[in-house]
């Protein structure tokens, strides 16, 4: 059984506060749920957090209610994930998105005893994040195994193929070159994961003065080659003659990325531009960089899991350009390690509009307030 447990054992510095009203503040704005429960079963304490996870709302959720009924059996303390039912969900606010569902509580019920009542203490903490985390870390691990599979799969099927063809010359080329094709897949998808982790993890070099209009003609010849192959034309418009602040690579990255995706989705004879302008998001003046395809264009429902890692939208068209999967989420991460953010407008059967928006450098901001289009994020 619990010992009993007297309120001195809090150390009150203040004797002049009232200590039943600085519990009662700390209670009710504890980041942690908390309920407290008589040995009959009714709820005599719980803030508002408690009703924000889920646990308490007119009556205990039926996993709390489980915890309490064992801590007075057994009096061992008891930890346990405690699951939000639908109909009493909370809702964590997450800034300019919509709010998010909290999807797992980690709970500690413990018992309690004072002046010889018996009460069971339940906490509950939001756990979300880690579970998001947690699954995360699973579908990362899986999808890149699966990846990586895929190209050692072939390679070694071919390797065998010109092992048993070593006195056919043109055999030998031929899965040669297949066997080259594969490797150079695999090392992009390599160097474009270890690319992400350093993002993911904010390894970005100092950031200078980047000229926004050379860095687009570079991503531009970048991707000329691809897209003479490809029979796509480039086109782009005038220059605008402003700078950003950030890291030139990445971005040239970033835009190198959105180019060779909007041409892989693309078929012969279709023309991709690349547009610039300024724009103002939540009162920031930025350049919006937007890179347009007549391609295939992407659903409403996928449009928001383009930016996932290894999402892709025609997997048979990817495969065959050899895509990995991780080019627009690279793009958004290196947006957002600049300040900016990565925007979509899309179709089916009409196009994309992938737009690039990076802060304007603040030397040139009179310059970009004097032609800036309003918009709202």
């Amino acid at each position: 059984m619990a010992p009993d447990t007297p309120l001195e054992d809090l150390v009150i510095v203040d004797e002049r506060r009232s200590r039943p009203d600085l519990l009662g503040l700390i209670v009710a704005h504890t980041a942690t749920g908390i309920i407290a429960v008589d040995e009959f079963h009714n709820v005599v304490l719980y803030n508002k957090r408690a009703t924000d996870l889920g646990m308490f709302r007119d009556t205990l959720a039926d996993g709390i209610a489980e915890a309490v009924t064992e801590v007075f059996i057994t009096g061992v303390d008891r930890y346990f994930d405690f699951v939000p039912p639908s109909s009493t969900l909370g809702f964590l606010s997450t800034g300019r998105t919509a709010p998010r569902a909290v999807e797992n509580v980690r709970c500690n019920a413990r018992l309690a005893i004072f002046e010889g009542v018996r009460y069971a203490l339940i906490f509950g903490d939001d756990d979300s994040t880690n579970q998001r985390v947690e699954a995360t870390r699973r579908d990362f691990a899986a999808n890149v195994s699966h990846e990586l599979k895929t190209p050692l799969g072939a390679i070694s099927l071919m390797a065998e193929a010109m092992l048993e063809s070593r006195d056919d010359p043109e055999a030998v080329d031929h899965f040669g070159r297949r066997v080259l094709k594969e490797a150079t897949r695999m090392g992009s998808l390599v160097n474009e994961l270890i690319g992400l982790s350093r993002l993911q993890e904010g390894r970005i070099p100092d950031f200078a003065q980047v000229d926004v209009d050379p860095l687009i003609d570079d991503a531009l010849a970048a991707a000329s080659v691809s897209a003479e192959v490809a029979e796509i034309s480039l086109i782009t418009d005038d220059p605008i003659g402003l700078h950003v602040q950030g890291d030139r690579t990445l971005l040239l990255t970033a835009l190198s990325n959105l180019l060779v995706n909007a041409i892989n989705h693309s078929s012969a004879g279709d023309v991709v531009s690349v547009s610039r302008k300024v724009s103002k998001v939540d009162d920031v003046d930025m350049v919006c960089i937007a890179v347009t395809d007549r391609g295939i264009g992407i659903a409403p429902a996928d449009q928001q899991r383009v930016f996932e890692r290894f999402f892709r939208v025609d997997k048979a068209r990817s495969r065959a350009t050899g895509g990995t999967g991780l080019g627009l989420a690279i793009v958004k991460h290196v947006a957002a390690s600049h300040g900016g953010h990565i925007g979509l407008w899309s179709r089916p059967g009409t196009g994309s509009t992938f737009s690039l928006y990076i802060p304007i450098d603040p030397s040139d901001s009179d310059t970009g307030s004097a032609n800036t289009e309003e918009l709202t994020s």
